[in-house]
């Protein structure tokens, strides 16, 4: 067998023999990309105190890897389908890694900002990549497994993230969270060669540049619109983004329907297993990382939990994941893709709703039974629907594939954050005011209700103060963490609501098995079509 793999995936004939160690390099590419998201969760008060960031600066610290993230996926995938889909993953990890090193040695926000988004950029190349040629490797017999794999990774950086970055904060400074990226993605380079064969589309025309503009110039301004709005007001920008948005939707659908080699053939979405499969995807981790954004908060600044102390408590999330992804391993090809979906849905409706119970008193087994439900939740339903929408996609589509399910993923998240984060903020800061409105001096307050970190900042200064003293600074304290508690009780509320809401349109979109095999029975029975159709069949 030779050093590296060159043979391209189309031209075998028998299963590639290395497929399982070829997974584990795009399992390991994937990991560090969704990494970069959770493992900032951690490393953000460091960051604020050293680089005097603002909580506008912080966000677009967070945010300036998520634009271009959501934004390019789908073009990128389409790029990748018809020149190179381990080219493109390489060449993704290369642009990665690039940013992670450039985000780790400089010490100016715009720079940091910049790094992000250079990361951004690299992750929006490798993640819809992983899942092409994951789809392209593997025969459609094991397809199901492997994609539960590649689920379950995603649940398991969720978790792995706070980790690694609390470890390295114990002893090294937060661009240490940057440059861990670095060798995982060195690694996955080689791996890629070693072990990756090679793929791309043998039948694809001419890519739609226009309509992948449109999709660029819509999802970028509604991920800009959603993350700015609701955080800093709707001013000038997120209105002119929003409008943006809502003009190029439609025109990128009108677009699409006249192309003849469309970016992203909307015509899909008409096909309930698909639309219903996007539709989880996105309410899966509008819940998930809405609800782990303002619980990790919680541990750091009401618990006193360090960054390391934080990861090791976001574990039984992951641990949560593998069990949901061994029991939908069993029962999705027995029960078909409805049922589990829906299931999972419900249980991680139940687990943001408990957050509701959270108050002032409230310790980190409050937290265990919600964290549980999420990746359990995530584990028992990411992998159908995954599946389902890469199985409606032919063999010249994988990457857009790829990108579409990504997308979904990526703007839910976006939504998630910002959505609830919002409310978050404006619940917190309300009941702070009802709290100790003038007991403090304007700048004071101002500063206090900016953010919890910022409420135990002033509580701080208090206790230095002549005029205030202890007992001041922890009235400040308890009114504090009362807020934040309310904040996140009512919160979670609105966010189950919004949960319980998706799951019933879930329900009521995605078909039911005796209407996916009538569906089925209808299809072409050509190659492509037959593949479209991989999943339910597995399912069916």
């Amino acid at each position: 067998m030779p050093l590296f793999a060159h043979t391209p995936a189309e031209k075998m004939t028998e299963p590639y023999p290395r497929r399982w160690w070829a997974l584990l390099v795009l399992c390991l590419s994937l990991l560090i990309v969704v990494m970069a998201n959770t493992s900032l969760i951690v490393a953000a008060p460091d960051m604020t105190r050293d680089l005097g960031l603002s909580s506008s600066d912080l966000q677009w610290v967070i945010d300036g890897y998520t634009v271009p993230y959501a934004a390019l996926m789908l073009v990128l995938g389409s790029i990748g389908d018809k020149y190179s889909r381990r080219g493109a993953l390489v060449l993704g990890l290369l642009i990665f890694a690039g940013g992670s090193v450039m985000g780790g040695l400089v010490d100016e926000t715009d720079l940091v900002i910049t790094a992000r988004a250079i990361m951004g950029v690299g992750a929006a190349v490798v993640m819809p990549a992983t899942l092409s040629l994951l789809v392209a490797i593997f025969p459609r017999a094991e397809r199901a497994k492997a994609v539960t794999a590649w689920s379950a990774t995603s649940g398991l950086a969720i978790a792995a993230g706070p980790l690694a970055a609390g470890w390295l904060l114990e002893n090294h400074a937060w661009g240490s969270t940057f440059l861990m990226n670095v060798p995982i993605a060195v690694v996955g380079v080689v791996g890629a060669l070693l072990l990756v064969p090679p793929s791309k589309a043998e039948k694809m025309g001419e890519i739609d540049y226009v309509g992948g503009l449109l999709s660029i110039v819509t999802v970028g301004s509604l991920v800009y619109a959603t993350i700015e709005g609701p955080h800093f007001g709707w001013g000038t920008g997120p209105i002119t983004a929003a409008v943006v948005a809502g003009l190029g939707l439609p025109a990128f659908v009108a677009w699409e329907l006249r192309h003849p080699h469309p970016m992203l053939d909307v015509r899909k979405f008409k096909e309930r297993p698909f639309s219903g499969s996007m539709l989880a995807v996105l309410f899966f981790f509008f819940g998930t990382f809405g609800s782990i954004y303002y619980a990790t908060q919680f541990l750091q600044f009401v618990l006193g939990y360090n960054a390391l102390d934080t990861g090791v408590r976001l574990l039984p999330l992951a641990g949560a994941v593998f069990v949901g992804a061994a029991v939908t391993g069993r029962l999705a090809p027995k029960l078909g893709v409805k049922p589990v979906v829906g299931t999972g849905m419900v249980v991680g409706t139940a687990g943001v709703f408990l957050l509701t119970r959270v108050e002032s008193g409230s310790t980190y087994t409050d937290f265990l039974a919600p964290l549980l439900l999420l990746g359990f939740a995530i584990g028992l339903s990411l992998s159908p629907a995954t599946d389902t929408i890469m199985g409606s996609f032919p063999e010249s589509e994988l990457g857009v594939g790829g990108g579409a399910n990504d997308t979904a993923l990526e703007l839910g998240a976006s939504l998630g954050i910002a959505v609830l984060g919002s409310l978050l903020a404006t619940s917190y800061k309300d009941k702070l005011t009802d709290l100790i409105g003038g007991h403090l001096p304007a700048a004071a307050m101002d500063t206090a209700k900016d953010s919890v970190g910022g409420g135990l900042a002033v509580a701080e200064q208090v206790a230095k103060n002549p005029g205030g003293g202890p007992q001041q600074a922890q009235t400040l304290i308890s009114a504090v963490q009362e807020s934040f508690a309310h904040a996140i009780a009512h919160t979670s509320l609105i966010g189950g609501v919004i949960m319980a809401g998706g799951t019933l349109i879930v329900l009521a979109v995605l078909p039911g098995r005796r209407a996916t095999g009538k569906h089925r029975q209808e299809e072409p029975v050509a190659a492509e079509a037959d593949r479209g159709e991989e999943y339910a069949d597995s399912v069916g």
